[in-house]
């Protein structure tokens, strides 16, 4: 069996890698437009082959010009008796190219574990994870907001001013993640400081194809900072994109404002849906989705290492 990232020649046998479980996956239009656009890039998709034939394919989803940041799609052949042991040992050879271990995205409906075909198309992937190092799980619920909806009101207790030194944000950033509910910044936080976090994720919303101007930080009346919005948008349009209230404001619903700003922000450039996702454990946050007229339309699961083993 050899395991090998892929080159130009291998995009037609990729394309007939189908994937006909109810999951998400790297479709042959997604392959062909992120092949394109740089979002996928060869040397981060990896092929199981034998006798010239792939019998398991893993694509990896990045920012263009940049490593993988995670994985996208976990296929096997219907041919192979072992997809879990197969899949695994793929993922463990990719994982030591990349000198790391990126978390596995799926896209799931809600309520799936309701529903056998979907946990069975989920089972054996979450198996082959934790084979390969990925051992912690995480659900986060996915919300959008479209125009048919109520736009949220401004409540005029927040003061949102634009701030072009990035400098503002790494400190507002690094002051929010203290007691923070977000599962991604509380790992984080294990194995580095607050603000080496702050600028890890200053840089990937830089990244990102939002428009810097967009961002804000908010203020109290009094002119007290009490936190941020930051609109923003991905390959498949606007998302709400990053939120925070610092810790001595936290308690008055503040997040319901950043949430309205933003998505008053969208929608006065004309969005026809905002997307956002929380974690499953951030009750309030998924709330104040709620209160916005978000409605809740998919699952993200995330299996990921643990960060002080990765």
């Amino acid at each position: 069996m050899l395991f090998r990232p892929t080159a130009a020649p291998d995009l037609g046998r990729l394309l007939d890698c189908a994937v006909d479980e109810p999951v998400s996956w790297a479709h042959p239009e997604r392959l062909r437009s992120f092949l394109a656009d740089g979002h996928y890039h060869h040397d981060r998709i990896w092929v199981a082959e034998q006798d010239g034939e792939i019998l398991a394919r893993a694509v990896w989803w990045g920012f263009p010009g940049a490593g993988p940041l995670a994985l996208d799609c976990l296929h096997t052949h219907p041919s192979v008796t072992d997809r879990v042991a197969l899949a695994a040992e793929l993922l463990r050879h990719a994982h030591d190219a990349f000198g790391g271990r990126p978390a596995y995205h799926v896209f799931l409906p809600v309520g799936w574990r309701g529903n056998d075909a979907v946990t069975a198309a989920v089972g054996w992937r979450q198996e082959a994870c934790r084979r390969a190092g990925l051992t912690d799980e995480l659900e986060r619920l996915r919300y959008a907001w479209t125009p048919d909806r109520p736009l949220p009101e401004a409540s005029g207790r927040l003061v949102f001013r634009e701030e072009p030194d990035d400098e503002a944000f790494v400190a507002a950033f690094a002051a929010a993640s203290a007691g923070s509910l977000d599962h991604h910044t509380r790992q984080a936080l294990l194995v580095k400081d607050a603000e080496a976090q702050a600028r890890e994720d200053l840089a990937d919303y830089l990244a990102m194809p939002g428009d810097r101007s967009w961002w804000r930080l908010a203020h109290t009346r009094s002119g007290e900072l009490a936190g941020f919005a930051l609109p923003s948008a991905n390959a498949s349009g606007p998302v709400v994109g990053y939120l925070g209230v610092l810790p001595e404001h936290r308690g008055h619903g503040y997040a319901g404002d950043l949430l309205a700003e933003i998505t008053r922000s969208h929608a006065g450039r004309g969005a026809d849906r905002v997307v956002a996702d929380t974690d499953t454990g951030n009750v309030p946050m998924a709330r104040a989705f709620e209160r916005a007229g978000y409605e809740l339309f998919a699952v993200r699961l995330v299996l990921s290492a643990n960060p002080v083993n990765a």
